[in-house]
């Protein structure tokens, strides 16, 4: 595939089919950029589940009308690769603005507003009400934690000081349904990593960590690095 970067939105959404998702994954274990296109586009489109109908302010259009008046227009922007990584969030965010003026929304984000504070996913997670917390230590060094909020339906994965994934190898997530079958959640190559895993968290009994080959697989092939049995209090 001539530009295989470009699959990161379709991966975001589960849109690819089995032969692209394969692919992407190969890539996607070693290019930094698009995992963190990947979890920024996830977060963005978890977020949407976030906002409520409310009328808007009856000076909101104003106000953000005068805002606009005070920025000054940015050159234009000629399209590449690189280019598009960072113009994604500002996109989403845009759009997420015109959501808000068309639609309303309990809260409008002004970036000439520095006090308000966006949160990301992983912090939505983590301050949630019904947040729970798991850590284990690894045998080979470091550890690894997972939290998860059930009326988000998200778990985040946290992996500090391991050992970076072997040549030809990749570390795979793995949440496990409540049939105890376990479906792929993410990959990762660097010792140190947050992922957003992959799929609906809020019914997952367990959570686990495999090191596969390049690629990640369909299901585990080797001994859990650590597993997490959900169903016990944190």
């Amino acid at each position: 595939m001539s530009d295989i970067h470009a699959l990161s939105g379709a991966y975001a959404l589960d849109a690819l089919n089995d032969l692209e998702r394969a692919e992407f994954e190969r890539h996607l274990a070693t290019c930094d950029a698009c995992r963190a296109e990947v979890d920024g586009l996830r977060e963005a489109a978890a977020q949407l589940s976030f906002v409520e109908a409310a009328q808007p302010p009856a000076d909101l259009r104003a106000q953000v009308l005068a805002g606009a008046r005070s920025v000054r227009p940015l050159p234009p922007i000629i399209a590449d690769v690189r280019n598009r990584r960072w113009r994604i969030p500002a996109l989403a965010a845009a759009a997420a603005l015109v959501l808000g003026l068309g639609f309303g929304a309990t809260t409008v984000w002004r970036p000439w507003q520095p006090e308000t504070v966006q949160l990301t996913l992983a912090e939505r997670v983590r301050q949630a009400p019904d947040a729970q917390t798991w850590t284990q230590s690894v045998p080979s060094g470091g550890s690894v934690t997972v939290t998860r909020s059930k009326s988000i339906g998200v778990a985040v994965w946290q992996s500090d000081g391991l050992e970076p994934a072997r040549a030809g190898r990749v570390y795979e997530l793995w949440l496990q349904s409540p049939d105890e079958s376990l479906k792929p959640a993410g990959l990762f190559s660097a010792g140190n990593s947050e992922i957003i895993m992959r799929g609906d968290a809020s019914s997952a009994i367990g959570a686990g960590l495999t090191e596969e080959p390049a690629g990640g697989s369909p299901a585990p092939t080797t001994t859990p690095i650590a597993f997490f049995d959900l169903r016990v209090d944190s």
